[in-house]
Formats: C-alpha cells, sequence, structure tokens
C-alpha cells in the first residue's frame, strides 16, 4: 500500500535513475500528508483515467519524434494533432474538479510543455545547438509554472516535489528524442520502458492527492 509521499519519492528516484534527472528534493522524501492508501483500490476509475491520459501524451509525443526522424510529415501532424487532444482531455478532466477556469489555465500549461517538446524534437531533428537550448530553457520553466499551478490547486501536492516529478518527466523526452534521433533504438527502448513508468506515477500522484481532497466526488 502505497502513500503519496511513497508514489512521489519512487517517482522521483526512478526518474533519476533513468536519466541524469533533478534529485529529490527533501520535501517529498519527508512528506507526511497522505493520498488515501491506495488509490487504485479508494478511487479505481480515476486513476485509471489518469493513466490512460498521461500514458497517452507519451505515445503521441513519440509518435512525433519517430514520424519526424522518417521524415513523415503526415504522421507528424497526425501526431502533432494527436498531443493536442489528448492535452485537451487532460485540461477537461482536471476542469471537472476545479472548474472551467482551471481547466482553461492546464491546458494552457499543457500547450507550454508540449511546444517545448515539439521545438526540442525539431531542433534535435535538424541538429541545431541553439534551438536545442532554448526548448530546455523553455521545458524547465514550464516545470516550475505547472508545479505551481497544481500545488496551489491541491495542498497534497507540495510544489517541490511536483516540480521533481515533471523535472524527471522532461528529462525523459530529452533523452527518448535524442537516442530516436541519433538511431539509438536499443536504448530508447530502455527509456521507453522508463517513461511510460514514470507516467503511472505521475498519475497515481495525482489521482491521489485529487482523491484525498475531493473524497466524494472521486471514484
Amino acid at each position: 500500500m502505497k502513500t503519496l509521499s511513497t508514489i512521489l519519492a519512487l517517482g522521483l528516484l526512478s526518474g533519476a535513475s533513468a536519466v541524469s534527472a533533478t534529485p529529490a528534493p527533501a520535501d517529498a522524501m519527508a512528506m507526511q500528508a497522505a493520498a488515501p492508501a491506495d488509490v487504485t483500490a479508494t478511487a479505481p476509475k480515476l486513476d485509471a483515467a489518469m493513466r490512460s491520459l498521461w500514458h497517452g501524451h507519451v505515445v503521441h509525443t513519440r509518435d512525433y519524434a519517430l514520424a519526424v526522424h522518417a521524415h513523415d510529415s503526415a504522421k507528424a501532424k497526425a501526431a502533432a494533432d494527436a498531443v493536442v487532444a489528448n492535452a485537451k482531455q487532460i485540461a477537461n478532466a482536471v476542469g471537472g474538479f476545479y472548474g472551467h477556469a482551471a481547466g482553461a489555465q492546464m491546458l494552457q500549461l499543457l500547450a507550454g510543455h508540449w511546444g517545448g517538446v515539439k521545438a526540442l524534437t525539431d531542433a534535435r531533428a535538424a541538429n541545431d545547438a541553439a534551438a536545442q537550448t532554448k526548448a530546455m530553457t523553455a521545458l524547465n520553466d514550464n516545470v516550475n509554472a505547472i508545479a505551481k499551478f497544481l500545488s496551489g490547486a491541491n495542498p497534497n501536492l507540495p510544489e517541490s516535489a511536483v516540480q521533481g516529478l515533471l523535472a524527471a518527466h522532461v528529462a525523459h523526452h530529452a533523452t527518448e528524442i535524442q537516442q530516436i534521433m541519433s538511431g539509438d533504438m536499443q536504448g530508447e527502448k530502455a527509456t521507453w520502458t522508463a517513461m511510460q513508468k514514470h507516467m503511472n506515477v505521475i498519475a497515481d500522484a495525482l489521482a491521489g492527492a485529487i482523491a484525498k481532497q475531493f473524497p466524494a466526488k472521486a471514484s
């Protein structure tokens, strides 16, 4: 049975072990405010929905990178459209608990994340170092913005802990994109496995925090 503090700590550690990610912050490791003992038992529908949505994000962003590497513009556009559609679904899920304005803000933040991932993918494909640096700066700034928003909406999500989870996610993106563009599909296979597991960690942390904040609405 995992508390939210355990979920966050494991997620930070798994992200850091898979790629060179931000170390786990102290408050994430020591956090005492726990989510329901097992979100899959207390809010199974919410947890399953969150996992499906966040998994969709990494599937579609990976599809975009693969299409760009293959110089397949039609598949790249389809993947990009799928990322946007998925972001709208995540934002709607957030809005279902926190209201329309919060959902709109979440969509704007997710658009910033996707904008950074797309820019990093395109820059890596073009071997443009300056553009890659610019994209990573935008992604890191976006991590801070999302963490601030989520922690402000839910007291069960400490800001620096969320930053750590999202920083590890961005590091996965960066590593995977580099591996795809260099043709290192064996290395990408390991990154992809770690990335999917980390998405479950993020989804579980969000679902657990929401279930604790809205026990009557979460199911």
